[in-house]
């Protein structure tokens, strides 16, 4: 029952984060501190439970990412076609950069340490380029995102392979500083996040293997449905919440957060 609680709370710490500009790898390495299996297992179980959310985004944003029957007739003409040739264009630099130095990365930098300095550093980023009120968004709709902002800002993301950076963050403040607008951004960070996650999620399945025993099947499972449904919600008032609000409130949280990480594991 224990294992079972432990699972909610890693799904709900996911869900939560995983689109949020605050870093869901760094708050899992912080709660993992604290709520974990194995450490193998854990590996894994937080690297599957990101598919559930991925699953959310897919779901809340079926009408613009699958092809309504109208597009069918014209598919590579259409809209839907269009964005995703933009999100294949933006995820490159990740898949080519990530191939190169994940493993590295990740041996070196996924430490607590590491993501308390890259909460502060980020929160500190969101805040300044929020304070730029004469900034000018440029590109309102997807249709006027070319191909070469899309590019830049799959480059941008490529920083979040730094744990504490979040991909979300690193794709928003990108896409805000490269004229798009607040919605524009947040949008195009959920579709960039799809084959992003989805890639690096199969690599890490493939990296580490897939043998599992019954009861953790079971966890993932938890872990999964959990995730799944608590990034539904969250997209849905991020969302509601970016159309009204900006993003400084994150930044404080990430400064906050970075400090109390920092004097929890020096003092």
């Amino acid at each position: 029952m224990l294992d079972i609680i432990k699972a909610i709370v890693l799904g709900i710490v996911e869900g939560v984060t995983e689109f949020l500009p605050i870093s869901s790898t760094g708050h899992l390495i912080i709660v993992n501190q604290f709520v974990s299996f194995s450490e193998h297992f854990t590996n894994k179980f937080d690297v599957i439970i990101q598919l559930g959310a991925i699953i959310a985004v897919v779901i809340y944003f079926r009408k613009t990412l699958i092809p309504s029957r109208e597009e069918y007739g014209h598919f590579f003409k259409s809209r839907t076609f269009d964005l995703w040739k933009k999100t294949i264009v933006g995820v490159i630099p990740a898949l080519v950069i990530g191939a190169i130095f994940h493993d590295k990365i990740e041996e070196i930098l996924f430490n607590p340490f590491t993501v308390a300095i890259a909460l502060v550093i980020g929160g500190v980023i969101l805040i300044v380029v929020e304070m730029n009120k004469r900034r000018v968004y440029k590109i309102d709709s997807i249709e006027k995102l070319t191909y070469m902002t899309a590019f830049f800002i799959g480059l941008i993301q490529c920083l979040a392979m730094i744990p504490g950076t979040s991909r979300s963050g690193a794709t928003i403040v990108g896409a805000l500083l490269l004229g798009c607008s607040r919605v524009i951004a947040v949008e195009f960070s959920f579709f960039l996040a799809i084959p992003t996650i989805g890639a690096a999620t199969v690599y890490s399945i493939y990296k580490m293997g897939l043998s599992l025993t019954s009861s953790e099947v079971i966890l993932l499972i938890v872990g999964f449905v959990v995730s799944f449904l608590v990034a539904w919600v969250v997209i849905a008032g991020f969302m509601n919440f970016i159309s009204k609000k900006d993003f400084k409130f994150f930044g404080y949280y990430r400064i906050v957060l970075g400090i109390i990480v920092l004097l929890y594991f020096f003092r």
